[in-house]
C-alpha cells in the first residue's frame, strides 16, 4: 500500500478503552478515537465503540506487536490481523512502533522470547537496512498507510551511528512511511537519555506527521516513567508546543491506560492540548510572516 494518500485533520482525540466509554459517549469531546489493535475482534466490536462510528467516528488501530524493528520478518498472520482491524473500522491509516517485541527462535538454536515491552532498535545503519525491509513487507499487506512511532527508552545500544531525528529521517526517505511522533516519548528520552528534544524535532521530516502522541508520566530517582496513568506534566506540553510552532499538526492524540480520570479531568487534559496547540500555532505565525518578508 503506498503511503502516499493521508487523511484531513484528525483534531483531538483520545485513546479509547473501555473505562473511558462512557465518558466518550456522553461529555467529552473527542474528535476522534485510537484503539489498540491487538485488544478488539473485527467481528465482535465492544458496543461503546460500534456506536462510535456509527456517530462518524474516526478510529485508527494502533499495533503493539508486530515487532518491526526485530531481526526476523515480519509475522503474516499479525499483518493479516491488523490489515483486517483498519478494514473493518473504516480506518484511514495504521500505525505501530519502531521497536522489537522479541528475539530466539529456530534460527538463533534457542526458545523464543516474548519481551511483554517496546525495546529500543539500535540506530546503526545495520539495524536501519533490517527495518526499511520489515516496512516494506508491512506495507505491501496493509490496505491504509502506516504510522510509526518513536519509544520511549531507559537506555540506547553502544556503537550507534545516527541519532534519533536522523534514524527517523532516513526510514522515511527510503520507505516513505508516516510517522507517529510521541512527544511523551522525546521527553522522557531527554530526562532518561540526555536527548534534546528539540535536536530531534529539527532532523524529523515534519511534512511525514501523521499525527502526535501525549501522555502522562512520573519522574522517580531521576529516571522518567512514561506511566500512561498521571495527567500530562507541562514539559510534555512545551515539546508538543514546540513542535505544533514548526508544524500543523493533522492530530494530537491523548492516552491513558490507567488510573483512569473522570470526565471533567479527561475534558480539561482534552482542552488543555487543544490550547497548547492554538497557542503554539498563533505564536508562529508572527515569525513566520516576518522570515517570509525578509525572503529567507
Amino acid at each position: 500500500m503506498s503511503d502516499s494518500g493521508m487523511p484531513g485533520a484528525l483534531g483531538t482525540g483520545v485513546g479509547w478503552r473501555p473505562e473511558l466509554a462512557g465518558a466518550l459517549a456522553g461529555p467529552v469531546r473527542a474528535d476522534w478515537v485510537e484503539v489498540v489493535a491487538e485488544n478488539i475482534c473485527p467481528g465482535h466490536l465492544p458496543e461503546p465503540l460500534r456506536r462510535l462510528r456509527e456517530r462518524g467516528t474516526t478510529v485508527i488501530p494502533h499495533g503493539v506487536s508486530l515487532g518491526l524493528g526485530g531481526a526476523d520478518r515480519p509475522d503474516l498472520a499479525r499483518l493479516a490481523a491488523l490489515a483486517e482491524r483498519a478494514e473493518a473500522l473504516g480506518s484511514p491509516l495504521v500505525s505501530e512502533h519502531i521497536a522489537f517485541v522479541r528475539a530466539g527462535g529456530p534460527l538463533t538454536g534457542s526458545p523464543r522470547i516474548e519481551a511483554g515491552h517496546l525495546l529500543p532498535v539500535p540506530r546503526t545503519r545495520d539495524a536501519l537496512d533490517v527495518l526499511c525491509e520489515n516496512v516494506r513487507i508491512a506495507q505491501d499487506m496493509l490496505p491504509v498507510p502506516l504510522a510509526l512511532e518513536n519509544i520511549a527508552a531507559l537506555m540506547t545500544w553502544p556503537g550507534e551511528e545516527l541519532t534519533e531525528g536522523r534514524f527517523l529521517a532516513e526510514l522515511v526517505e527510503r520507505t516513505g512511511v508516516r510517522l507517529l511522533i510521541d512527544v511523551a516519548n522525546l521527553h522522557t528520552n531527554h530526562v532518561n537519555l540526555g536527548q534534546d528534544p528539540a535536536a530531534a524535532l529539527d532532523e524529523l521530516p515534519l511534512d511525514a506527521i501523521a499525527y502526535v502522541h501525549v501522555a502522562g508520566g512520573v519522574e522517580r530517582d531521576g529516571l522518567w516513567h512514561d506511566t500512561h496513568a498521571h495527567p500530562v506534566t507541562p514539559p510534555v506540553l512545551g515539546v508538543l508546543a514546540e513542535l505544533a510552532s514548526r508544524v500543523a499538526l493533522p492530530g494530537v492524540l491523548l492516552e491513558r491506560d490507567d488510573a483512569f480520570p473522570g470526565a471533567d479531568e479527561l475534558a480539561a487534559e482534552l482542552d488543555a492540548v487543544r490550547a497548547t496547540v492554538a497557542g503554539a500555532r498563533r505564536s508562529a505565525r508572527p515569525a513566520r510572516r516576518q522570515k517570509e518578508a525578509s525572503g529567507v
